[in-house]
């Protein structure tokens, strides 16, 4: 045994680098959801903790073909780690194609305001640039953009109906087709995907609570994550991407909303139900509020939720193509 613990000594590899567990983290945001706040964040967190933040310049791409899907679970794969991978992009199952699956964590949002965020934030950008918007979506015509909102959606424009108001659910059920089609199918698989490879999925509506989680279950990446949050050189920020010229549907509006987005609400629900249960378990305290009935049976005001700093806008008509062609 000496012998061999010498041998080893004089000729074996160099000690290797330590690393956290899990090393492999991947958060693949959906859009309007908070994720350009977190992603800030991680910026200043991978310098301090020395972690390896892989992000992506891809917005509008968030369904791939099987190729795409093998060639970017490749780069990904191979990236040093411990790594952080973070892009606009529907679940993907390293496992189906020889990889590790790594660790899922995302952030979700009431569905109605997600959607509210994002069709003002299309037409109007915000605070950071008055002509932001206009770079953004260039070649939005003039009626478009000044499409009011409840026309849009009492008259069942496209973009205020189904297939785009199924939005949130397809970034954790995957990239098999009927992911992409509102129904139980689709929402049954999101939920086991949650429970199966997310470690966290948290409510925007707590952002506080969910870096604390985060902090607490990844603390190699998160750590000081909320001091961070709280700094008011950071908070300053915020107030620079709030959409602005936003506007509240009727309420006969929104109803038609919620019906329409009625699987995205009970996924909401869902998440919110397990993200509070993880809560309880680890001693933060949740605002006690009645639980709500089922969408369909009420009509609420959208919650006025302090706006983290917005996603860059996704183009998504890319998608709504594929679809109309299937």
């Amino acid at each position: 045994f000496v012998g061999n613990s010498t041998y080893l000594d004089d000729h074996g590899p160099p000690p290797q680098k330590v690393l956290p567990f899990p090393s492999q983290v991947v958060y693949n945001r959906v859009g309007k959801c908070g994720s350009r706040t977190v992603v800030l964040l991680l910026r200043i967190l991978s310098e301090k903790h020395g972690f390896n933040l892989v992000t992506s310049d891809i917005h509008n791409k968030t369904r791939l073909t099987k190729n795409e899907q093998m060639e970017l679970i490749k780069n990904i794969s191979t990236a040093e780690q411990p790594y952080l991978f973070t892009r606009h992009v529907h679940f993907l199952n390293f496992s189906r194609f020889g990889g590790d699956q790594p660790v899922y964590i995302n952030i979700i949002r009431d569905p109605v305001n997600r959607f509210l965020s994002n069709y003002f934030f299309r037409r109007f950008g915000d605070w950071r640039g008055e002509q932001n918007h206009m770079i953004r979506t260039p070649s939005m015509r003039q009626e478009e953009r000044y499409l009011d909102i409840n026309v849009c959606i009492l008259e069942n424009y496209p973009e205020c109906s189904n297939p785009r108001l199924f939005y949130i659910i397809p970034y954790f059920c995957g990239q098999h087709p009927r992911c992409r089609e509102p129904g139980e199918w689709a929402l049954e698989r999101a939920k086991l995907n949650v429970n199966e490879n997310f470690l966290l999925v948290g409510i925007l509506e707590e952002l506080e609570d969910v870096l604390l989680l985060l902090e607490r279950f990844l603390p190699h990446y998160f750590k000081d994550v909320l001091s961070i949050y709280k700094n008011p050189e950071h908070r300053k920020l915020g107030n620079l991407t709030v959409t602005v010229k936003k506007t509240v549907p009727s309420p006969e509006a929104i109803q038609i909303l919620y019906q329409r987005m009625r699987y995205e609400y009970e996924f909401y629900y869902y998440v919110k139900e397990q993200f509070h249960l993880l809560k309880r378990k680890f001693g933060l305290k949740s605002h006690i509020r009645k639980p709500h009935p089922r969408p369909e049976f009420f009509i609420p005001s959208p919650l006025e939720t302090e706006e983290p700093i917005d996603d860059e806008e996704e183009d998504d008509e890319k998608w709504l193509e594929d679809i109309y062609k299937r």
